[in-house]
């Protein structure tokens, strides 16, 4: 691969990410430029693997699209050259910073359950979702931008399942829409909610109870993870502050929102995000509070 095609290969990373309009933009800035090519390519394979999902007219037609991209992305690992920039990017960037490669397939088995499973009946199972999806890029996020304590991949596991949490309380309404409930089937249980009532929108005080039960979750999570800003790098810390200052206000937002968010999707102000990562960013994660 020439330096030129690669540095093509990023660049069609970062127009992924433009288009996307990602909360995740800003944090990737913070980083260096090597890192930063890396984390985008991180994001863009993330993100082309969500859409083959998200956008596919039905469910055969999703499986087909990614059995294909798994079968080029381990074509691509493995050094052949395949057609896709974003795959010939996130396989430089695999081995330049010495990613493991299982965490590209675990994210793609984490897509391909959303095929599979559209409940859960516990939270242990939700659990093995989310670090799938969420889990495995924040280890492939840290090997790009640098740890010094092997706790670190630990507390990713953590840290993966405080942002995706939050991004399942933050967007139930639009997972209703796709046929999904993400939220437990014990905790429903255990607030008096079924799955039939949030269906037909039937929110009464229940609804209140679990979003405070999955709330306090998240936020157990959000404070583990936090330890994680002294085991990174100095540049890798800068970035995972800013991310971390955005999700944590978007829990907040959640957790203001309450039962609303069986109803409406959380949309907190954008001045109020990147306030929220500036302050991280200047204060560590220790001292962000919900």
């Amino acid at each position: 691969m020439t330096s030129t095609t690669a540095a093509a290969d990023h660049a069609a990373c970062a127009a992924a990410l433009r288009a996307a309009g990602s909360s995740f933009a800003l944090p990737i800035r913070l980083l260096p430029p090597a890192k930063r090519q890396g984390t985008t390519a991180l994001y863009a394979f993330c993100r082309r693997a969500d859409d083959i999902v998200d956008d596919a007219p039905d469910p055969d037609t999703a499986r087909q699209g990614l059995d294909a991209f798994e079968a080029a992305a381990c074509r691509a690992l493995a050094g052949d050259r395949v057609a896709d920039p974003v795959l010939r990017a996130v396989a430089d960037t695999t081995r330049r910073f010495a990613v493991p490669p299982r965490c590209l397939t675990d994210i793609l088995d984490g897509v391909r359950m959303d095929l599979e499973q559209t409940t859960y009946a516990t939270r242990a199972a939700l659990d093995g979702y989310c670090r799938r999806v969420a889990s495995a890029v924040g280890v492939a996020a840290i090997h790009i931008w640098g740890f010094v304590d092997p706790r670190a991949v630990d507390l990713s596991d953590d840290c993966g399942l405080a942002f995706q949490y939050t991004n399942i309380l933050r967007d139930i309404p639009e997972d209703l829409g796709r046929g999904r409930i993400y939220l437990p089937a014990e905790d429903l249980a255990a607030c008096g909610c079924t799955a039939d009532d949030l269906r037909a929108g039937r929110i009464h005080a229940g609804f209140e109870s679990l979003a405070r039960r999955l709330v306090s979750v998240a936020e157990t999570r959000f404070r583990r993870a936090a330890a994680l800003d002294r085991m990174l790098t100095t540049d890798g810390r800068l970035a995972f502050r800013a991310m971390f200052g955005v999700y944590h206000a978007l829990l907040s937002g959640v957790r203001r929102a309450g039962p609303a968010i069986f109803v409406r999707r959380v949309k907190p102000a954008k001045p109020r995000l990147l306030a929220a990562a500036a302050a991280a960013v200047v204060l560590g994660t220790a001292r962000s509070r919900l």
